[in-house]
């Protein structure tokens, strides 16, 4: 079991590293304010469940099989590329009449864009591969430290991404008019687009 200066050490760095923009919350936000917080939720869970994968990785020592399947993460990172361009330009010439507009994707499209982003997002690949073996002492953690990391590592990503939920859904309520809403989608395609290339250029 580890103790709690060691959870508090790893909770900090997490909230600090989940907390700074990058190309998930990005989507998140731009998803947030095209449809609102509940569309949010596959993707939510993807992110959730990739981090989780991120930190099993570096715990039980498979950072080198991870390196070992580059191809396999880089056709996961660009497939994530490829949909969040198609959804930055659906957001974008989406009409502003609410009955007109399209269908919510999918869940399960939705849950598959948030892995991809998450397994191929090179920020969170180097906090958990390389950062955090340089906080904790990974040869010395269980089968029961790992848990309790994943359970602080659970509770502080909700806490975070939750936080831009909310943000993004205050800021949704200031597009109700026509013109607000196509502006909120034109906001919300450009973040789209602006997180696919950073996933791109990373």
């Amino acid at each position: 079991m580890l103790d709690a200066s060691t959870l508090a050490l790893f909770a900090a760095a997490l909230a600090v590293a989940a907390g700074s923009p990058g190309p998930s919350v990005a989507a998140l936000v731009a998803r947030v304010l095209a449809r609102g917080p509940r569309s949010v939720l596959p993707f939510l869970a993807a992110m959730w469940i990739g981090e989780a994968v991120w930190l099993a990785c570096a715990v039980f020592g498979l950072a080198v099989i991870a390196a070992s399947f580059q191809l396999a993460f880089a056709t996961l990172k660009w497939a994530g590329i490829a949909y969040l361009g198609w959804l930055a330009w659906k957001m974008w010439a989406a009409p502003t009449d609410v009955e007109q507009l399209p269908d919510a994707t999918s869940p399960l499209r939705l849950f598959g864009t948030g892995l991809a982003i998450t397994l191929g997002n090179p920020k969170i690949m180097v906090f958990y591969l390389a950062l955090l073996p340089s906080l904790l002492d990974l040869s010395a953690i269980t089968l029961g430290g790992w848990a309790e990391l994943t359970l602080v590592m659970a509770l502080v990503l909700i806490a975070v991404d939750l936080g831009w939920v909310i943000a993004a859904s205050q800021a949704r309520r200031l597009f109700r008019t026509p013109a607000g809403r196509r502006l909120a989608n034109r906001l919300s395609a450009g973040m789209m687009a602006g997180a696919a290339g950073a996933i791109a250029t990373s």
